[in-house]
């Protein structure tokens, strides 16, 4: 008697598949490129990356299970790939000419950024907790290689041993915690999980909350939650400056995806334990971020913390686990995105060979010998500190409102002091920029790339729009979730 065989439908995945096609073209056509012809490739990624978009627009408004019910195709996945490829988008841009200067022009590195958003790809649609942790390893390996793509730079090497070893630790949590849900209940399916959890005998078992406690640190880590946060000021630092604006956003909404589809679907009935546990980790994370950022001088490692504290807002929405919050949430990467990725263009313009000129102080006098540069970063870092008519103001104030409804008063008021300590540091760089004269005596001239300055240009725009006229993403965030959350 034949075996039957699943119905496999290969348009649920175009997205997955158009992205990973491109980046094995992008490797086979780089063996017949010179280097100086590398950037062919960066045009070639693009395309990739369009097609992909293009390709998640084509499934918006579709809701189902694929592939034996391990992905599930809807608009949140649909969404995060949004966000992921955007954010993919506007570091291919920023990279062309950056690459270029630090001399590691080579072909791969486009091909592992497209690997690596194949894999947050994977994790947006993720419907059992293996597929979600192959998804979490395909975007780490290619980062763990892309930390240390300046081989001859002894930061860059050293953020890639210190990232592929407490990865590597992280990677034992997550899967021993996987072991001991599978183990508590018998699936690895985060439907079935979560039915199953309605039987007392299952829900109470010890091992269960064990292995969400592991399921959390792991998650943890790729967010950079305090006290998992070790890694990021060290790798944010080493790794090439494009890389770590990739890793900034790109991992950190993924993490936050894996989050919400294990918490708000397979543990859903456990959120009395989990919300205790987010909320202090929640008030650390804030906290740490921004209280250690205050005495930062080195530009990307102030850029670190303050990524650590915004992982902490992004908490306040999981924690009230309402539309509001989850739609907060989405609304709040996509922001994210768009300022975060916008200074550290500003970086990349301000930055020499080797990654110098990163102190503080190399940004004295930028705001008038650069007055659109300038502009374009005090603008991001207004964002930063969720000071209006930015988008950043906007995300923090649904983000808050969420905790508010949900009952979270103090945590909320938490959150807003914790922002209004961040206004210190990212004023303290704009104080610089416009009040300081440059210690240096001669100052080499700014070099404008086309694929940086629109890359500055989408996210200066799309900050002050997402500022003035939030409504429409804002809809789109909320259309996303409303088959999440019912069922």
């Amino acid at each position: 008697m034949p075996i039957p065989l699943p119905t496999v439908n290969l348009i649920d995945i175009s997205p997955e598949i158009i992205l990973g096609v491109f980046g094995v073209l992008v490797l086979l056509i780089d063996l017949f490129l010179r280097r100086e012809r590398k950037g062919h490739l960066a045009v070639l990624s693009l395309i990739g990356v369009v097609g992909a978009f293009y390709a998640s627009l084509r499934l918006w408004g579709s809701s189902h299970y694929a592939f034996s019910q391990s992905i599930v195709v809807d608009n949140l996945s649909l969404f995060f790939n949004g966000i992921f490829l955007l954010g993919t988008a506007l570091v291919i841009l920023m990279s062309v000419s950056y690459i270029r200067r630090e001399g590691i022009n080579l072909g791969e590195y486009y091909s592992l950024l497209l690997f690596s958003t194949l894999g947050m790809l994977i994790i947006s649609s993720g419907n059992d907790l293996i597929i979600l942790f192959l998804g979490l390893e395909l975007v780490s390996i290619p980062l763990y290689i892309l930390s240390g793509f300046a081989r001859t730079n002894l930061k860059s090497n050293e953020a890639a041993l210190k990232y592929l070893l407490l990865g590597v630790f992280a990677t034992a949590f997550l899967l021993y915690g996987i072991a001991l849900v599978y183990g508590s209940t018998g699936s690895i399916k985060l439907p079935m999980i979560a039915k199953l959890l309605s039987d007392t005998a299952v829900s109470s078992n010890p091992l269960l909350f064990i292995g969400m406690g592991m399921l959390i640190i792991g998650f943890g880590f790729k967010v950079a939650l305090v006290p998992f946060h070790m890694w990021t000021p060290d790798v944010y630092e080493g790794a090439p400056t494009s890389v770590t604006a990739f890793m900034s956003v790109g991992v950190k909404a993924a993490g936050f995806a894996a989050l919400l589809r294990v918490l708000l679907t397979a543990l859903d009935k456990l959120q009395f334990s989990w919300v205790s546990i987010l909320v202090v980790l929640a008030i650390l994370t804030m906290t740490v971020g921004n209280v250690i950022a205050l005495v930062q001088t080195n530009i990307k490692r102030l850029l670190a913390y303050s990524s650590i504290a915004h992982a902490g807002y992004l908490l306040l929405g999981l924690v009230a686990g309402s539309r509001l919050g989850v739609s907060s949430i989405l609304f709040y990467l996509v922001v994210y995105a768009l300022m975060n990725l916008g200074a550290f263009a500003v970086v990349i313009l301000v930055g020499r060979k080797g990654d110098q000129n990163l102190h503080l102080n190399d940004y004295a006098g930028l705001g008038y010998r650069y007055p659109l540069m300038g502009a374009a970063m005090s603008i991001f870092l207004f964002s930063l500190a969720g000071i209006p008519p930015t988008a950043g103001f906007v995300a923090k104030f649904y983000i808050f409102s969420a905790a508010v409804k949900e009952g979270f008063v103090k945590l909320a008021i938490i959150g807003v002091l914790n922002s209004a300590l961040s206004l210190f540091y990212y004023l303290r760089i704009m104080v610089i920029m416009y009040m300081r004269e440059p210690e240096k005596k001669e100052v080499l001239p700014i070099l404008f790339s086309p694929g940086l300055v629109i890359a500055l240009l989408i996210a200066v725009l799309g900050v002050l729009y997402l500022g003035i006229l939030p409504s429409r993403v804002l809809d789109l965030a909320t259309s996303a979730i409303r088959t999440f959350l019912s069922g």
